[in-house]
């Protein structure tokens, strides 16, 4: 068991963004799950405490629970929710690295989420439709974060194309739109705080992907933020700095300097007493230093 967990902390440490982001949602899963499936066996529950980690529809809930905005994009309902929604943002996660950066995917996913919850919650309580249903409406999953890659990356490369099983090939921004179409026309379905986050999430996509061809980074500040926490959260040693002491640095140079000019001298004026008197009038020391010169 300690071994799988440590090959599993290994993959993790080495493993590109994406892959992070599917085990955070993955372990986030089964944290939440498996609790409810062994109190269950119990007849008990704990949905009412996975609550303050959904993001509410109701403005006064949200007031009580503010995080859920950031903790609703890495909880699922089930496995077959978590299941198609790890394997778009791996696919997907895997493309967009082929344009974008890792911190680009990273904020990208965080920002989508952000915008995809915020535009659930403003629907919810701006629309008629939706307002009897608004107290007892919660939402959670990582579709709006997924859309916000899979239009960054569409907007960035239209024509790219997608090979989909039974239908062939078709361009990115092909099946993007039909993504975005269909959330579109079942805005008013029995998931429609999904198909609206999900127009949110595929919006905050398509606007990191402009801005940047500009030269401006939508996800800069949620990076800063996240680097900000993790430095908080680090425990590794910082290596001491290097200290230089630049009067003893040049006092050296000037000390080799002031050598390096004697032995020339002294060499020179052993060279003018051999031309003048030959080898035999040196001393034994002079022909040392004599020596000591021709092998440098």
């Amino acid at each position: 068991m300690a071994t799988i967990i440590t090959d599993l902390k290994e993959t993790f440490r080495k493993g590109n963004i994406y892959i992070q982001l599917i085990y955070i949602n993955v372990g986030a899963f089964i944290l939440t799950t498996l609790p409810e499936v062994m109190l269950q066996l119990f007849n008990r529950s704990l949905g009412d405490v996975f609550e303050w980690l959904e993001l509410p529809a109701s403005l006064t809930r949200f007031t009580d629970q503010p995080w859920s905005l950031l903790t609703y994009m890495f909880m699922h309902a089930g496995l077959m929710h978590i299941l198609f929604n790890m394997l778009w943002l791996y696919w997907f996660g895997a493309l967009f690295l082929q344009f974008f950066s890792s911190r680009h995917l990273r904020g990208v996913y965080i920002l989508g989420g952000i915008c995809g919850g915020v535009l659930y919650m403003a629907a919810y309580n701006v629309f008629p439709y939706f307002r009897p249903m608004t107290e007892d409406s919660f939402m959670l999953g990582a579709s709006a974060s997924v859309l916000a890659v899979v239009a960054a990356t569409a907007y960035r490369e239209p024509n790219y194309p997608i090979r989909l099983f039974l239908f062939g090939t078709i361009r990115l921004k092909y099946l993007a739109l039909i993504v975005i179409g269909t959330d579109l026309l079942f805005i008013t379905s029995s998931n429609a705080g999904g198909h609206i986050a999900h127009l949110g999430g595929a919006l905050a996509g398509l606007l990191f992907a402009a801005g940047l061809g500009k030269g401006k980074d939508l996800t800069s500040w949620i990076n800063k933020i996240l680097d900000a926490t993790a430095s908080l959260f680090s425990f590794t040693s910082r290596k001491p700095k290097m200290k230089v002491h630049y009067g003893s640095s040049r006092q050296k140079d000037y000390d080799y300097n002031a050598r390096k000019k004697t032995q020339s001298e002294e060499i020179d004026r052993i060279l003018d007493k051999l031309k003048k008197s030959g080898y035999e009038s040196l001393t034994t020391d002079e022909k040392k230093s004599l020596f000591d010169a021709s092998k440098r």
